[in-house]
């Protein structure tokens, strides 16, 4: 079992303050399903609070609005991970931190936006520093691989398979070297982050995923669980897709986790906005 702290250790705070990490917060939405956004921002301030600009409007900072529970991964270039829980407390619009975001480098010198507003969270639970642990993400991923022809959905069903998934977005979830990440809300109200990158497309509505490594967070997984599941390319091409967690189940002789998707969000800029169900687009008309 992961160890668990109260408050971070002086000598791991140092690590977060770079932008070329990977940084996750997980919100709950305003129909209390999880969602996931990519901050490259996200650092501690203190050994007990976290903090985080924002130069864009998304989901998540509304969300805080309406329901302040929050949880948070970071992961480093060398592979250090982070994960806990933590609570919003307020926002700023200047200040000293407010200066030392956009004297940053990558807000300093760009041209066309900065951060308006820091927000802030109050630490609630980490993780103990930990390594990423390649050699079972590798086997997560072949079994994964070899189980999802057989999990593949619409089987006799027709062709009339919901295609909750671009073909695009089907094929970032396919690839091997994609970031994936797993979030759904625990009995606690506080939502959870956990590392799946062995997940993979089974489909234009499924994602199917191996449950180790990371088992002992995947196996409290209930069938009927609300989850949302974050896919990010080297590139930083990222897609944002939610749906039920319907069982564990066997494939090809091997145990994997099934997730039925109903619902898939652009979250990159400049434009984020819903892709399905798709959203009807209004004509606008002078009066």
């Amino acid at each position: 079992m992961t160890k668990k702290l109260r408050c971070f250790e002086n000598s791991d705070m140092k690590k977060f303050e770079s932008e070329a990490k990977v940084a996750l917060l997980a919100t709950i939405s305003e129909n209390r399903r999880p969602h996931l956004t990519f901050l490259s921002s996200l650092q501690a301030k203190t050994t007990n609070t976290l903090m985080f600009g924002q130069f864009s409007e998304g989901l998540s900072k509304k969300h805080l609005q309406w329901h302040p529970n929050a949880a948070f991964l970071i992961m480093t270039l060398e592979r250090e991970l982070w994960r806990g829980k933590a609570r919003w407390t307020h926002e700023e619009k200047q200040g000293a931190d407010y200066d030392y975001f956009n004297n940053k480098p990558m807000f300093r010198y760009n041209a066309y936006f900065g951060i308006h507003t820091v927000h802030y969270l109050a630490l609630r639970e980490v993780t103990k520093r930990a390594r990423l642990p390649l050699p079972a993400i590798v086997a997560g991923s072949v079994k994964t691989l070899v189980a999802r022809g057989g999990a593949r959905p619409g089987a006799g069903a027709g062709p009339d398979v919901a295609r909750v998934l671009t073909p695009w977005a089907e094929a970032l979830f396919r690839q091997m070297d994609t970031l994936k990440f797993l979030s759904w809300i625990e009995g606690d109200g506080y939502p959870v982050i956990v590392p799946v990158l062995q997940c993979q497309a089974a489909g234009p509505n499924r994602l199917v995923f191996s449950p180790s490594p990371f088992r002992t967070d995947l196996e409290t997984l209930e069938p009927g669980t609300s989850v949302a599941v974050f896919g990010q390319t080297m590139q930083v091409e990222n897609v944002l897709v939610r749906g039920i967690f319907s069982r564990y189940e066997r494939h090809r002789g091997i145990r994997i986790g099934v997730i039925d998707l109903d619902w898939a969000y652009n979250s990159m800029p400049p434009v984020p906005g819903q892709i399905y169900p798709p959203v009807a687009i209004e004509a606008i008309s002078e009066p």
